[in-house]
């Protein structure tokens, strides 16, 4: 089916295209019988503006970006990304808004999504996620001048408006938790090490531990997927100080390590305690259900969407911590064996 046009407007209400245009757009230069007129019909044919066409006359896209730099098979079964979008969505179309989404391969292909974007006005802002160290693309957003909200901590979001959560007081309450079941040997199986978040929860890790005086703590960064989380827990449970618990960085990671881990003939939590970053039903539907590390990421993802409105519509907005995680404790942790 015809999407319909403004030539078809002006054929059914007899005037030209350009009277069809002032009609449409609110300006003079056609009397207010025909503007209703013209109106009416529009409605009835259910004639929509281009958004496209628009954007070159300076109009808003009413649209909003988001690149992210990871394989697109990823997000099939990483729930964090599902449902940070989930709550993008929700704002987004409460002001109808739309999100415009692409998986990238690096940092240099994304920023030239965002530059086309910008530059083609088909978006008005963007979400920055997965913030590094140094992360270069802040000073290329903030050099561009597009209206921008950075998923990440204070700390790296340059003069780009953060909304970012405390993750020191989610590592300090999860290995203060373990220790207090009698864990001396925790291990840890983190994300991408480039990543700030990532380099956080390091830095919070070894002094949370260290202060407690447990045994050295190791960590082993990975890329977030199942295979390397797996490979992390086999090579861990294989070595001669064997960790007693291990937390991990996200939850399917988590459930690739109690695979390992019952594969090893170990009994979860009765040899090994687990802990998974991030509380989604995949965390609550294996057995047993793991204790886990809650917050609410559709919230996060709202946070982020009403304050790059805020931003693009010029009204006052500032930076927002959430809430940090919480610890949730369920069936995968114990004390150690004697």
């Amino acid at each position: 089916m015809k999407r319909p046009t403004i030539a078809d407007i002006a054929r059914q209400a007899g005037v030209s295209k350009g009277a069809v245009s002032y009609a449409l757009n609110g300006q003079p230069g056609v009397s207010a019988s025909t503007r209703a007129r013209i109106l009416a019909i529009a409605d009835e044919i259910g004639w929509r503006p281009n958004s496209a066409a628009r954007a070159l006359n300076g109009a808003r896209a009413n649209t909003i970006g988001l690149a992210l730099c990871r394989p697109a098979r990823f997000l099939g079964v990483e729930p964090f990304f599902m449902e940070l979008i989930s709550g993008i969505e929700g704002e987004l179309s409460a002001r109808s808004y739309a999100l415009m989404l692409q998986v990238v391969t690096d940092h240099d292909e994304e920023m030239a999504v965002y530059r086309r974007w910008w530059g083609e006005r088909r978006v008005d802002g963007a979400i920055l996620v997965d913030l590094h160290t140094g992360d270069a693309r802040v000073g290329e957003v903030e050099a561009m001048g597009m209206p921008a909200v950075v998923l990440g901590d204070p700390s790296g979001s340059g003069s780009l408006l953060p909304v970012w959560s405390d993750e020191e007081a989610a590592v300090r309450e999860t290995v203060e938790y373990l220790s207090a079941l009698g864990h001396r040997r925790i291990a840890r199986v983190a994300g991408l090490p480039r990543l700030l978040h990532t380099v956080l929860r390091d830095e919070a890790f070894r002094a949370v531990c260290a202060g407690l005086g447990l045994d050295e703590a190791a960590t082993v960064h990975t890329d977030y997927t199942g295979e390397q989380g797996a490979r992390a827990t086999r090579r861990l449970l294989s070595s001669a100080a064997r960790p007693t618990a291990v937390v991990y960085d996200n939850d399917i990671m988590a459930v690739a390590g109690l695979s390992v881990a019952q594969e090893m003939r170990l009994d979860v939590p009765g040899d090994l305690s687990i802990v998974a970053w991030d509380d989604s039903p995949l965390a609550q539907v294996v057995r047993p259900p793991l204790t886990a590390l809650t917050r609410d990421i559709p919230a996060y993802g709202a946070h982020a969407a009403r304050r790059l409105l805020s931003l693009i519509s010029g009204d006052p907005v500032s930076a927002y911590e959430d809430d940090p995680a919480r610890l949730t404790p369920r069936g995968s942790t114990a004390p150690p064996p004697v």
